[in-house]
């Protein structure tokens, strides 16, 4: 009698180990390529636009069903003194209004993908919401972006414009002051990710 209650539970077990190893076996697994992505924050000052792009980023990324795109995981993190706009003074500025001392990286974790629609057979465009640290504030934001899938390599394009003081920095300001830059900054990225 106990034989026969087991073995129906036994064989439940086996299907569903089974079924969980089949899922796993179908997960693609990406890493970010720093050297083949660009990201680029973009702003404005009461004397000229500028840029910043950063020099090292990296990230990770899930994917179980690469027919309809379901990515279970997706995260990025910018060190925040690698970003860069070609003149010291203005970096300098940049990373005293992040507070770089106490907060080292810039941080994006997916929490939903939404509205997936299918642009072509490997082409989608999505509404990506999830959480973005800077300088230690946390925010949810929802980005709108691109995703293809081509051979091995996962590709992101997308911009998203917040305002600095959403995660309470204080606009840089140059020269005593006389220089101030605009709240509002767009960032925007080409991000490529290499299947492992």
């Amino acid at each position: 009698m106990k034989h026969s209650i087991k073995s129906p539970v036994f064989f439940l077990a086996v299907l569903l180990s089974s079924l969980f190893s089949f899922q796993v076996a179908l997960s693609q697994n990406y890493i970010l390529s720093n050297s083949s992505s660009v990201l680029e924050v973009h702003g404005t000052s009461s004397l000229h636009d500028w840029t910043l792009e950063t020099e090292k980023q990296s990230g990770k990324a899930v994917i179980t069903n690469s027919e309809d795109l379901e990515i279970s995981s997706l995260n990025f993190s910018v060190e925040a003194e690698s970003l860069k706009s070609g003149k010291s003074s203005m970096d300098k500025n940049t990373y005293k209004a992040l507070n770089t001392d106490d907060h080292k990286t810039i941080d994006f974790n997916l929490t939903a993908l939404k509205n997936v629609t299918k642009l072509s057979d490997q082409s989608f465009k999505v509404s990506a919401s999830g959480k973005m640290t800077i300088s230690g504030v946390t925010n949810s934001i929802t980005i709108d972006m691109t995703v293809k899938l081509e051979g091995n390599k996962l590709l992101l394009n997308g911009e998203k414009s917040i305002k600095m003081t959403d995660f309470g920095i204080d606009p840089p300001k140059a020269l005593l002051g006389t220089i101030k830059t605009g709240n509002e900054i767009k960032i925007e990225f080409k991000s490529v990710f290499e299947q492992k």
